[in-house]
């Protein structure tokens, strides 16, 4: 009886899963399906009818209500401008809880995101300097930023922009172009009274405007359908909107604009193409934000995939960078809007420079914008993350690589997978286990038929180094026997559905339910899932991977839960949904924290993100495929999820789908060395592809570039550290490093990984040769042999099937580990090797940064961080550590074997140490170890300098 309700259940699973098995289109909705979507398109730039009025200072932030000058029967909303250091203006805009009616409930306002530190570095704002501007005909308000910049809020019309103060010239605003619409919430009458009222939108646009539109009458008809504004219907699916419309757009220029960026997550060019205006088709869709369970998802789409960060960067030559992030967790869809979208509009604006304009639309929530200036490309990342955060620091075993597969059998799978790493002679730190490993789906379990010892599997990677990773989704199981399911019921803590019941929906287990993250109450009872006690078969070498936390339900509309679903407080789906995943990898990431008594680093992958995810870990791009064009797209994903905060991001290296042919898993593999979170990944439909699996020769091309890496790892682990202060992403694009060089703005093939290395992938099969850019004043040297290019011109290279091209920038020094071992840990007091590119001047400089790898002592200051400068025919290391006595202390012994000088003009034969008085000979060496063919360059053995200490060494 119990396998013939088995297979009834996997028939039905079948049924439900199938249709997310591919990506099918019509699975999911496009703008003319999304009625928010489809008025704020219809809605065409005009003048606004949109009034600032009494502004005044409250709390040192300007404040002001916004009334519509035509419709005194539409209620005023409430403004906030407040300025914060380093150049950030927040705006806020919502519905006026004193109105009369009041609002039917409070819209929702995304909580913990914004960092609790960003509040205390508010300007208090003293006075208000209102005037008249030249060529305005009504007063505006400043607002006092910074010594370069300040905002301006135009009374009338109503319109935000921030200005360069001593040029005037605009850097961004918003309702330039008089498209400031938003919904407000609605008390749903009974039937007799909505006969007999007129029906209204509460749209804060031109009565006449939003009648002259050119769109089929008819269409507006049923927009305005009485039936529409109280339900929702999408194929098979209803959402009962209980509350109407309550939508908000607006559009943002940003001035002397070549291209704008960010806003992932898609699979598509770095440079956001335009989505409207002349010469586009007119049924071409907006970028849309708004998580997905996308199976199997196409390229080169504004399709959105599993994270949304709503948060658009610009960059041109002109004016430099800057950037907009609209705190809000709903679904958005954003217009890309070509020149000359708005040439019937008769609005003038400033035509002096590039400009290119957006229109921002959400379907709920409210606006919580923030503007940041730059000017530098560095400059606004850094302003985005004081307001998110910046990137957690990771352990160091989790910046090495990782191998994963849907699914490892069972132990003794695990086992000789482990072995055969070692006897291929190929380093790894990570070894995964998919939903496969548990009971039936029951995450926090083990399938004790194949994994019956899981203690003893984990302790003996373990043994070596390595670390275990198991997967643990957020759709729990509905089994009345099933521990975890039964205390989350009991406990009232999933997620309801419109009627107030315990949500239901179909995932991997079958019938499911899922926290309510949201809560945090209950985010503490999830974090205690991972204790030791509770999760019984984990160890301290254990860490998680979030999948599915979008999160994804297989018979909910569009694959997710449906918006009328209620969380926390009375917060509709709809309001949040962006940000459920974020609150269950917070929650997760809390536990691991927990269990190890708050010692102990986390180590959490999770698929779905939003703003603030880097504080909690790691993410990977999802279910990709093993194609070619999968391998190019890797890298603008990456580069765009760095740009917007979230830097240890990989792309599952050769293609989660799919049998990778030999010569792409290599390919992806010499690109995967360089992504800052390394991992293959396969489905467990596919061959197994493990890295000797392709022949002796694939297998020496694929150890070479896993090698690459971990000689690599000082340098990373570095820039990871430089991300965890700054915000700076490990990997970025060229123009961050070059911003000035229009070369680089549209290059999203080539990519830096920090400000020393340029890597440029090879995106197609059998390459004999291709074109490599490589920005600057200064050289470049091949990272394999040490030929010199010269900077601001483009190469054409020969392309042998050992490397992908890769270069080190003249002026830098890259730290090296060059001794291999089973795993990362295993090389923490190996010797380093400094490589010194010499530039121009025969001057260079590079940082290495080291810790313990694992524990938050670092932020206690128990961290060595040094500065390497050659200057002068000296190497001199500077400490950047605190030196406070109250400061923790952290000591290595690891000393500094080899020097390597690259470009050096004078052919040095001695160095002279000045610490120990010793000279050392210099003579030609390898510049890179265990390779048949390396080539030779200016060396320096055994200095014997300790890397914690201060030292010159002069090259006689």
């Amino acid at each position: 009886m119990k396998n013939l309700t088995l297979l009834l259940l996997l028939l039905l699973f079948s049924l439900h899963l199938s249709s997310v098995l591919s990506w099918k289109k019509d699975e999911f909705r496009n703008c003319n399906q999304t009625p928010f979507c489809k008025r704020a398109r219809s809605r065409k730039p005009a003048p606004s009818s949109l009034v600032a009025t009494h502004v005044s200072l409250s709390d040192g932030e300007l404040v002001a209500k916004i009334t519509n000058s035509r419709d005194d029967q539409i209620k005023p909303l409430i403004l906030s401008l407040s300025a914060y250091q380093d150049g950030i203006l927040r705006l806020k805009i919502d519905e006026d809880p004193s109105s009369i009616p009041p609002p039917p409930k409070k819209r929702f306002e995304v909580p913990d995101v914004v960092v609790p530190e960003f509040a205390g570095k508010k300007l208090w704002l003293q006075k208000l300097d209102t005037k008249t501007l030249d060529g305005d005909s009504s007063p505006s308000s400043i607002v006092y930023l910074n010594e370069e910049y300040d905002a301006v809020l135009r009374h009338e019309p109503f319109e935000i922009y921030v200005r360069d103060k001593s040029s005037g010239k605009r850097v961004i605003s918003l309702n330039s172009h008089g498209l400031f619409d938003f919904e407000q919430l609605k008390h749903k009458k009974p039937k007799s009274d909505q006969d007999e009222e007129k029906h209204d939108h509460d749209q804060y646009q031109d009565d006449d405007q939003d009648h002259d539109h050119d769109h089929d009458q008819d269409q507006v008809k049923e927009e305005k359908d009485e039936d529409e504004d109280w339900a929702e219907r999408f194929r098979s699916h209803t959402d009962s909107r209980p509350y109407g419309p309550q939508s908000i757009s607006f559009d943002v220029s940003f001035y002397g604009a070549d291209f704008v960026y960010g806003i992932p997550e898609r699979a598509t060019s770095f440079a956001l193409k335009p989505t409207r205006g002349p010469g586009l088709e007119d049924h071409s869709e907006p970028y849309r934000l708004f998580n997905l369970d996308v199976f199997e998802y196409v390229h080169d789409a504004p399709f959105g995939l599993y994270g949304s960060i709503p948060f658009m960067i610009s960059h041109g030559k002109s004016h430099g960078t800057s950037g907009f992030f609209w705190l809000n967790a709903a679904e958005m869809q954003i217009d890309v809007l070509t020149a000359g979208w708005d040439a019937d509009s008769g609005i003038s604006l400033p035509s002096d420079r590039s400009r290119i304009d957006t229109l921002w639309m959400s379907e709920a929530g409210i606006v919580d914008a923030f503007f940041f200036v730059g000017p530098k490309p560095k400059d606004v990342v850094r302003q985005y993350t004081s307001v998110t955060g910046t990137p957690a620091m990771p352990q160091l075993f989790a910046t090495a690589y990782h191998q994963c597969r849907w699914n490892y059998r069972d132990e003794e799978d695990v086992e000789n997978v482990d072995a055969k790493f070692d006897e291929n002679n190929i380093p790894y730190d990570v070894l995964w286990l998919d939903i496969e490993h548990t009971d039936g789906k029951r995450y926090f379990t083990w399938d004790r038929a194949m994994f019956p010892h899981p203690e003893e599997m984990q302790n003996k990677l373990a043994a070596k180094g390595r670390h275990m990773v198991t997967i643990v989704d957020p759709h729990t199981k509905r089994d009345d026997g099933y521990f975890l399911h039964k205390e989350a019921t009991k406990k009232g803590y999933y997620v309801k559905d419109a009627n107030g019941n315990d949500f239901d929906g179909w995932c991997w287990p079958g019938s499911s339910s899922y926290p309510d993250t949201l809560n945090p109450e209950i985010r503490s009872w999830w974090a205690d899932r991972f204790s030791y006690e509770n999760y019984v078969g984990s160890t301290p070498s254990l860490y998680i991977w979030n999948d599915m936390n979008e999160p994804s339900v297989f018979n909910g509309p569009e694959l997710t839960m449906p918006r009328d679903a209620l969380h926390y407080g009375g917060v509709e789906h709809r309001e949040l949904h962006n940000v459920y995943g974020y609150y269950f990898h917070m929650a997760t990431a809390d536990g691991l924290q927990k269990r190890g008594n708050g010692k102990d680093r986390p180590f959490v992958l999770s698929r779905a993100i939003f703003a603030g995810s880097q504080r909690h870990g790691a993410i990977w791009t999802g279910d990709n495929t093993a194609e070619w064009e999968h391998l190019r797209v890797s890298v603008p994903m990456i580069l765009s999820l760095g740009l917007t905060g979230i830097s240890f991001s990989g792309a599952d290296v050769g293609g989660f789908f799919g049998n990778p042919e030999p010569e792409l898993l290599v390919r992806w593999y010499q690109v995967g060395a360089f992504y800052p979170f390394f991992r293959a990944h396969a489905h467990h439909d596919t061959k197994r592809r493990e890295p000797w699996l392709f022949g002796e020769r694939n297998t020496e091309l694929i150890r070479d570039a896993i090698h690459v890496r971990y000689m690599l790892l000082p340098y990373f682990y570095t820039l990871f550290r430089e991300a965890n202060t700054s915000g700076v992403p490990v990997v970025r694009p060229l123009w961050m490093e070059f911003p000035s060089e229009e070369a680089t703005f549209n290059n999203d093939e080539a990519f830096m990984v920090g400000n020393s290395i340029l890597v440029q992938g090879i995106y197609s099969e059998r390459v004999k040769h291709a074109s490599v850019y490589l920005p600057g004043k200064q050289s470049w040297y091949d990272l394999r042999t040490g030929t010199t290019y010269k900077g601001g011109m483009t190469h054409k290279l020969d392309i042998s099937e050992d490397s992908i091209p890769a270069f080190q920038r003249a002026g830098t020094i890259i730290p090296r580990k060059d001794r291999f071992r089973r795993s990362s840990t295993q090389m923490v007091n190996d010797p380093y090797t400094l490589v010194i590119a010499l530039n121009s001047s025969q001057a260079a400089e590079g940082e290495l940064y080291v810790d313990d790898g694992k524990s938050f002592d670092f932020k206690n200051g128990a961290y060595i961080h040094r500065r390497f400068v050659f200057a002068d025919g000296k190497l001199t290391s500077v400490n950047l550590a605190p030196t406070s006595p109250g400061n923790s202390r952290f000591s290595t012994s690891s000393v500094v074997e080899r020097i390597i000088l690259l470009g050096n003009a004078s052919g040095p034969k001695r160095a002279h140490i000045e610490s120990t008085n010793l000279n050392v000979d210099i003579e030609l060496g390898p510049l890179w170890l265990q390779r048949g063919r390396s080539s030779s360059a200016v060396t320096i053995r055994k200095p014997g300098v300790r890397i914690a200490d201060d030292w010159t060494i002069k090259i006689l």
